[in-house]
């Protein structure tokens, strides 16, 4: 029977002739990680040499955005708690992972477009439009496009199921308010914007919400980075090609590439 209050076992000592992994769960590091099931997904769909590189890369993206969308939540959850400090700390580690996503198009691109064309047809019509993460990303951090649902193929049940959440559920802006709030700023649709330069302008009282601020600006500054840098990869590959699942390829992407998930943010700079 546990002593410890939630019955968990307390940590107990490794006595000194024995080493430290002799007190874990036998599991190896492949057991850990699922190396077997997770080395197993990388399955070309032609004789291409580059296919696995491209499909490796894509799959590492998804990979990313399950931590961005675990970490984001948090940070959100975070402010609404008052916890400012902690949704500091994650918003770090948020940028840290997005600045990887930037420079992880570098590997993409040792890929020629001529490689690239050895199997650009079997992908069709499937699309990183498609991505369902990565439109839960833009939802959670506020740029919410209902008729994205619409437009959206193949997508299971379940993943439409979180699609539907996302628009319903707070944003990260939502919950940035939340804090401005619990502070006693107004953020009332014609007062939000004096609210902002209340923090701006007295550091002394609102330090902590105006290092937040600059985290989420930062959130907002490197996806953009990421938006700008993928749309130049797109061209370098394919030009002005249509895109596999449809859209019109480069054009619909650097349309995109501008998109503001905190305005009220930017625009304040112009108030100061």
């Amino acid at each position: 029977m546990s002593a410890v209050p939630g019955g968990r076992e307390p940590a107990r000592a490794v006595p000194p002739h024995r080493s430290f992994g002799e007190e874990g769960a036998r599991l190896s590091y492949g057991a850990y990680l699922r190396l077997p099931q997770v080395l197993a997904q990388q399955v070309p769909h032609s004789s291409a040499p580059d296919e696995l590189l491209f499909i490796t890369v894509h799959q590492v993206y998804e990979l990313w955005f399950k931590l961005l969308l675990h970490e984001l939540e948090a940070a959100r959850d975070a402010m609404v708690g008052g916890e400012l400090w902690r949704a500091s700390h994650l918003l770090s580690r948020v940028h840290a992972v997005e600045r990887v996503l930037v420079e992880q198009v570098d590997v993409l691109e040792t890929m020629t477009p001529q490689d690239f064309m050895e199997f650009r047809a079997v992908l069709a019509p499937a699309s990183g439009f498609q991505s369902v993460q990565f439109r839960e990303l833009e939802f959670l951090s506020g740029a919410k496009d209902p008729a994205y649902l619409d437009r959206l193929r193949g997508a299971s049940d379940a993943e439409t199921t979180r699609l539907r959440r996302r628009l319903s559920e707070p944003t990260l802006w939502d919950a940035y308010l939340t804090a401005l709030s619990q502070r006693g700023l107004s953020v009332s649709d014609d007062e939000i914007m004096e609210s902002l330069l209340t923090v701006a302008r007295d550091r002394g009282s609102h330090d902590d919400l105006w290092r937040l601020a600059e985290d989420l600006l930062t959130h907002d500054e490197t996806a953009a980075l990421w938006r700008m840098r993928h749309v130049q990869m797109v061209e370098r590959q394919i030009g002005t090609k249509s895109g596999t699942g449809g859209s019109s390829g480069a054009p619909y992407l650097r349309g995109r590439a501008l998109l503001h998930y905190f305005p009220l943010l930017w625009e304040m700079r112009s108030w100061l």
